[in-house]
């Protein structure tokens, strides 16, 4: 499904800068001026905090009911967001029971001030719980588009936005894969051929794969994305052993700093990237 903008799903506002936000910050690179992009991955949980594994047992009725801390959660995470110019959200729920019927996409774009948003549902549970992937941007894509990835089990989506500027393009995927090996195998190959031939690419999301895992090694192959930091761990937020959650980008796109942060407002801990494009590609012009 490709959709254009205006679309459902959007919603325009006037830009509002923050502190410590990068929006459309040049750097020179070379002899070319460069614009500087701040970038996070988080999957969210559906904004239910887990701090300890036995909460996924005595907290389990938050991922069929509502709560109202769940709120508080979601607040917190906006204040987080807006500090970014692009952010890749897993496991947004797009309004069913348990989030009160609220779009936790739209409330976090709302809250943090994006001008721009989208999200893609890939899994309903009946009217008790819905699972997104979801983006918050402050540039306007030119276009999105909704795939539904291969697999045994259904309910894994991959979310393609792209954004111009100068003649130029910026590809950004965002993803939620499968937690079988297989399966992930599968979504790996058809999200290379997704992104086969795009020059500048970000892809992004929960991969529920270690870094150098097969299935990555085969994805980094075939598409020549690379991942700056290895090893970045992510999960469980509450005593990270595991690195699942990753931003991969291609040569053309100069990493400046990576790092997880410290934001345990879910299950998992967000990622954040600032890249440098490249100087015939700025968004927003």
């Amino acid at each position: 499904m490709t959709l254009s903008y205006p679309a459902d799903g959007v919603v325009a506002r006037p830009r509002t800068r923050y502190p410590g936000a990068a929006e459309g910050e040049p750097r020179r690179v070379g002899r070319e001026i460069g614009q500087r992009l701040r970038l996070l991955s988080y999957n969210i949980q559906a904004g239910i905090s887990t701090a300890h594994f036995h909460q996924y047992l005595t907290r389990s009725w938050k991922h069929v009911l509502p709560d109202s801390e769940r709120f508080v959660n979601l607040d917190s995470i906006s204040r987080l967001v807006s500090t970014f110019d692009i952010v890749g959200l897993q496991e947004v729920d797009p309004g069913s029971l348990r989030s009160g019927f609220v779009n936790q996409t739209e409330y976090l774009a709302l809250k943090a001030g994006f001008p721009y948003w989208h999200h893609q549902t890939n899994r309903r549970i009946g009217k008790f719980a819905r699972q997104s992937i979801g983006i918050l941007s402050r540039f306007r894509p030119v276009q999105l588009t909704e795939h539904k990835l291969p697999g045994r089990i259904p309910g894994r989506g991959a979310l393609r936005a792209e954004f111009a500027g100068g003649g130029a393009r910026l590809v950004l995927l965002i993803i939620h894969l499968a937690l079988g090996r297989r399966a992930r195998l599968q979504q790996l190959k058809f999200i290379g051929e997704l992104i086969s031939g795009d020059p500048n690419v970000i892809v992004m999301g929960d991969l529920n794969c270690r870094s150098r895992s097969p299935e990555m090694d085969q994805l980094l192959e075939d598409t020549g994305l690379c991942e700056p930091v290895h090893n970045l761990l992510t999960f469980p937020s509450w005593r990270p052993s595991r690195n699942i959650d990753h931003i991969l980008v291609s040569p053309s796109l100069k990493v400046e700093r990576v790092s997880v942060l410290n934001y345990p407002f879910s299950d998992h801990l967000p990622v954040a990237m600032d890249v440098t494009l490249p100087g015939g590609l700025r968004l927003g012009a």
